[in-house]
């Protein structure tokens, strides 16, 4: 299989903002993939850098909506699949949605942030509801895909409840800006991750001076041994593109042991401490 992330700057132009995520879309397919992966609202400003208002809640969209509509057709006549992300409007309540559309155009599901964090540039507790679908993975026509919205992905219990149902691929979309880690730390964090679980890791970032921040790209693969195998640019626009083996999923140390040798029994009792 061949996976593309999409790392792309956004401005106001929500309309310019997908046109150039599709014209990304097509080039990536034109050169093979199979699974395109965009960063977290990929084609919004991130809203979440000040407070909530009325005004930026109201720019959330619904699922099927504009975002989901120009995939759908994208992926049913190139024979894709994408993992999006959106700001998500259902009802009264806003999510950071990942919609998963396979490569017939069927969408599968909406993957919802499960984690919502708040600080300084980052008030996401106002502007989204925290996810209630769990963890779910979709049965592609090129694997089995689950999504880690941006904070989910430092949850040890949510990464692997992925790998306990079925992931062969996690994508992350996510929104990183310069120096807000120490260096390398989420990189070593999706490796630790991606070898305990037995799944390939694919997260990808935005790009742009948006306000205060500056986002920092640099998505990046990671395969079931732990080991990074693509990288993309730092803090400019990419389309990453990297060949993933999913025959080393069922091969790996997470697969062939520790998903075997778990004791589930045991970790009610000391989660209770």
């Amino acid at each position: 299989m061949k996976i593309a992330l999409i790392q792309q700057h956004a401005t106001d132009d929500l309309e310019g903002n997908r046109e150039r995520g599709l014209e990304a879309a097509h080039r990536a397919a034109d050169a093979g993939a199979h699974v395109i992966g965009f960063a977290e609202l990929a084609f919004n400003p991130f809203y979440p850098q000040q407070h909530a208002t009325p005004e930026l809640l109201a720019l959330a969209e619904t699922i099927p909506g504009p975002t989901t509509e120009m995939f759908i057709d994208f992926a049913r006549k190139r024979n894709v699949v994408v993992v999006l992300n959106v700001f998500e409007r259902s009802g009264d309540k806003t999510f950071d949605t990942s919609p998963v559309i396979d490569a017939d155009g069927a969408l599968l599901g909406c993957t919802r942030m499960v984690h919502i964090t708040d600080y300084a540039w980052f008030h996401e507790q106002g502007y989204y509801a925290p996810g209630d679908r769990g963890a779910p993975v979709y049965e592609t026509a090129f694997g089995k895909i689950g999504v880690a919205i941006c904070y989910d992905r430092h949850f040890p219990e949510y990464m692997r409840a992925l790998a306990l149902n079925g992931a062969e691929v996690v994508f992350i979309p996510q929104a990183g800006a310069v120096d807000e880690w120490p260096a390398g730390l989420y990189e070593a964090e999706l490796r630790v991750a991606a070898f305990q679980n037995g799944y390939f890791t694919a997260l990808c970032n935005r790009v742009g001076v948006e306000g205060e921040l500056e986002f920092a790209g640099e998505s990046f693969v990671c395969d079931p041994a732990g080991s990074v195998i693509g990288r993309a640019a730092s803090q400019r626009d990419d389309v990453l593109l990297c060949d993933v083996d999913l025959e080393a999923v069922q091969k790996s140390h997470a697969r062939k042991l520790f998903l075997r040798d778990r004791r589930p029994e045991l970790y009610g009792k000391w989660l209770e401490y």
